[in-house]
């Protein structure tokens, strides 16, 4: 096989007589989607609501999640999501129909694996039947949809949509027929919200840095492109100009409020047009700042008008949630809690329940007076290591977020987190699962025990990242590959919780990409940054094993080396090197899982010796996808998003029979066209 040009000799194992026997063609198991870890909250607004159905739907990556909370299975976490998977890029905002069920949701501009221009796009769906009913704006938006917002006066028959261009386009479409009505430059500074009035479709407002507009929109219902939009810049007057108003709210009496980074609600109300200046929308009437209240520490990053007519203010610095009555009267507060981060979303769920989405990507639910609690978290920045518990349905995650987090694929829900301080890169369990090691960007070691968190163990080796930690399948051993060339090794006291140096596996010439232990416990494959695949007698004193011929029929506990003759098939044409990220195979050794650099997970049959072999491709994540691994039993793989800091926990669907049965396939939704673009 030759990779950038080098070969790379790989030995056929003695029982093989011609490739020609290996299976071929796609495994007969596939993959659906079962939950997804995480929100995204960091980065974008308008991200939260709740549907006619209960369901909330948010965003994360190319996902858009109908999460249902419930006590349903599992305990406290329970619930359910299901999926709409439409898209092909990162999900950037969302808007829900008046009619409470259709969504419409924009997707930012991407390339394909080929390097070809994906353009932005509006989806506009059916919650019910995650079915794709328009697709508006196809080759009308640059770089991505910014924002948008469907009419509520005429029965949500307009939708207007604002671009991430450097004029940051606005346009007003007709949803039925996905035609565009009008178009206008908005402004070269960034828009942050969008929205019409909801009792005149033909007034639309604006708002972002240090403006807010407000637009006239004439005509061209019956002619596409005909309409005309006029614009009135708020004018702050006595007020200081904010520099940042990040969102707005209706009033049910006409008024409208805005949000803005000095911590302000101002209060917009109509007056009587200058009669000076005729022509230019003089028969119309303007807005005038009428009220100004100083409601946060800090930038207001969220307004929600409740059912009540109240209205709910969220807080960037000072994380207070404030209930306002008429008048901009103080009714009641919270205060979410410092690790959750800032308030970025609020929606109304049932009664007086609220579902707050956060800056640290998580979703609360509670009320003001209760308090609040998590039902959905996440990491917040890029993920790299991964492991599944040897006997549990559980997980651990680690990244550039510092945080390491134990997850319960059962109930779906944190089991627990801690901060390591440093960036966590890889992680794997010891096979009794009483403790974990994970490995740091300088070179440090840690042992946890999984029960208390304590750190049992701290050790540093050389000055560079750690890019894998495994433990031998007895677990008297465990191996480190750093960046500095160098396996370590250990042996392990028989809880884990004791480590004594043992040995340095010496002589690749790049840095350790990835490493397997040997059935036997006695010996190491390992592969480099530059393609190297090696082996190692372990035992033997940690001697470089220079006949690689004679390694061709051993058998290993774990493969997940991304280059050796049982996965080779895996590569696609052309390839890099760089393009798969990781690769496991199956416990039950039936196929192999890939992450790869175009936002895909692959199944493939193991063995996957045959070039170019076939493989059921699943898309979702948003980014690079860097990590996966079978759960103990493989009735699930857990996959890492990159950059998208996403994690997905995917179904397993069985190859008749034989193999563990997939979980109560009764609450796997049925996929519909539009959410299954898996093969």
């Amino acid at each position: 096989m030759f990779l950038r040009g080098r070969p790379i000799t790989m030995y056929i194992p003695s029982g093989i007589r011609s490739l020609e026997e290996l299976p071929s063609g796609p495994p007969p198991e596939t993959l659906s989607l079962d939950w997804v870890y995480g929100y995204r909250g960091r980065d974008s607004r308008s991200n939260l609501f709740v549907l006619r159905s209960g369901e909330v739907v948010y965003f994360i990556a190319c996902v858009v999640v109908l999460y249902r909370p419930g006590g349903g299975p599992g305990g406290p976490g329970g619930g359910g999501q299901r999926h709409y998977r439409g898209h092909t890029d990162c999900v950037r905002c969302l808007a829900v129909h008046p009619d409470g069920v259709r969504v419409a949701s924009g997707q930012t501009a991407g390339v394909d694996k080929d390097g070809k221009p994906l353009q932005p796009v509006v989806h506009i769906w059916d919650s019910e039947t995650l079915l794709k009913l328009q697709e508006i704006g196809l080759g009308a938006f640059e770089r991505g949809v910014g924002a948008l917002a469907f009419s509520a006066a005429d029965q949500g028959a307009f939708l207007c949509v604002v671009d991430d261009s450097n004029e940051h386009m606005l346009s007003v479409w007709d949803c039925s027929r996905g035609m565009k009505l009008a178009e206008i430059k908005s402004t070269n500074d960034s828009v942050l919200a969008v929205g019409f009035n909801p009792r005149d479709s033909s007034c639309i407002v604006t708002s972002g840095k240090s403006h807010v507009h407000f637009w006239n929109w004439s005509g061209g219902v019956g002619v596409p492109g005909n309409g005309t939009l006029t614009r009135k810049q708020g004018v702050f007057g006595k007020y200081k100009k904010p520099k940042f108003i990040p969102c707005f709210v209706f009033l049910p009496d006409g008024d409208i409020l805005t949000g803005d980074s000095e911590g302000n609600i101002l209060t917009w109300g109509r007056s009587p047009s200058d009669s000076k200046t005729p022509g230019r929308g003089g028969a119309k009437e303007t807005y005038g700042i009428v009220a100004q209240a100083h409601a946060h520490e800090g930038s207001i990053f969220a307004l929600c008008l409740r059912r009540d007519g109240t209205v709910l203010s969220g807080g960037g610095r000072d994380r207070r949630l404030v209930q306002w009555g008429p008048g901009l009267v103080a009714l009641q507060e919270a205060e979410i809690p410092e690790h959750f981060g800032a308030v970025r979303a609020i929606a109304e769920g049932l009664g007086s329940e609220l579902l707050v989405g956060t800056t640290k990507n998580a979703l609360l639910r509670g009320d003001l007076a209760q308090g609040f609690s998590p039902v959905i978290q996440g990491h917040t920045d890029e993920l790299w290591g991964l492991c599944t518990h040897p006997s549990q349905n559980r997980f651990l995650t680690c990244g550039h977020d510092r945080q390491l987090c134990l997850w319960d694929g059962e109930s779906h829900a944190l089991a627990w987190s801690i901060d390591l301080k440093e960036t966590g890169l890889c992680a794997d369990f010891h096979p009794s699962g009483a403790v974990v090691a994970v490995g740091l960007n300088t070179g440090r070691w840690l042992v946890l025990d999984t029960e208390t968190r304590e750190i049992v163990s701290d050790v540093i080796d050389g000055n560079e990242q750690l890019s894998v930690v495994r433990y031998s399948p007895d677990g008297l051993y465990l191996a480190i590959g750093s960046h500095d060339n160098v396996i370590y090794i250990y042996s392990v006291s028989s809880d884990g919780a004791k480590s004594s140096r043992f040995g340095r596996c010496m002589g690749h010439s790049s840095f350790i990409t990835h490493l397997d232990w040997s059935k036997d416990g006695n010996f190491i494959m390992s592969n480099s940054g530059d393609y190297e695949i090696l082996y190692w007698d372990v035992a033997g004193g940690c001697k470089q094993l220079k006949n690689r011929y004679e390694s061709r029929d051993r058998e290993w506990a774990t493969y997940t080396c991304v280059l050796g003759f049982h996965v080779y098939g895996v590569w696609p044409d052309g390839s890099d090197g760089t393009d798969i990220n990781s690769l496991c195979r199956s416990h039950n050794e039936r196929v192999v899982a890939v992450a790869d650099d175009f936002c895909k997970v692959h199944l493939f049959q193991y063995p996957c010796a045959r070039a170019k072999a076939p493989s059921r491709m699943y898309g979702g994540h948003g980014s690079h996808v860097t990590s996966v691994r079978f759960t103990h039993d493989d009735s699930h793989l857990v996959s890492l998003g990159g950059k998208d800091a996403s994690i997905f926990q995917w179904r397993v669907l069985g190859a008749g029979g034989a193999g563990p049965a997939p979980a109560t396939p009764s609450r796997t939704p049925s996929l519909s066209p539009a959410s299954s673009l898996d093969v």
